[in-house]
């Protein structure tokens, strides 16, 4: 088995207040501004609410964890210098960072909108990526689309 490395603030996670879980607690610590936890967590909880009166058959939870993992890429291109050119070279990716490219295109793309609350704003793209629409969608297509476009490289993977 592979070494993980593992940072302390990775193994101090604890699952969040209201669902108990690892993954929103992660959640809600990236979409805090200026270590205001509790604005970030009152964001993500009525976002929630707002997912569970639109979704009334699975639990909000349930379609936050389900729109995360849609939006979650496989592979990406990464630039490899070989002799003298660099190529996109389609790389898979691992479980780590997943997540964390699924969490930041959701922060990205809640964040790039603006005229409603953010906690509207998440609601909205958490219930698109559940149905496998909206722009961290779009995002994930892309880096997929340019993976696949850059296939011919693949044997400079490293």
């Amino acid at each position: 088995m592979a070494y993980k490395s593992f940072t302390a603030s990775a193994k101090q996670l604890k699952g969040d207040p209201r669902y108990d879980n690892r993954t929103a607690s992660k959640f809600i610590n990236c979409l805090m501004l200026d270590g205001k936890k509790s604005v970030a967590q009152r964001v993500f909880y009525d976002a929630m609410d707002r997912i569970h009166k639109k979704i009334t058959d699975v639990q909000p939870i349930e379609v936050f964890e389900e729109a995360l993992s849609n939006v979650k890429p496989n592979v990406e291109v990464r630039s490899k210098r070989v002799g003298g050119a660099n190529y996109q070279v389609p790389m898979p990716v691992s479980n780590r960072r997943q997540q964390s490219l699924a969490i930041r295109w959701l922060l990205q793309a809640i964040r790039g909108k603006s005229g409603r609350p953010i906690a509207i704003r998440l609601a909205d793209e958490l219930m698109a990526a559940y149905r496998k629409e909206g722009e961290a969608m779009t995002m994930r297509e892309n880096v997929h689309r340019m993976a696949d476009a850059n296939k011919a490289f693949s044997h400079f993977a490293w």
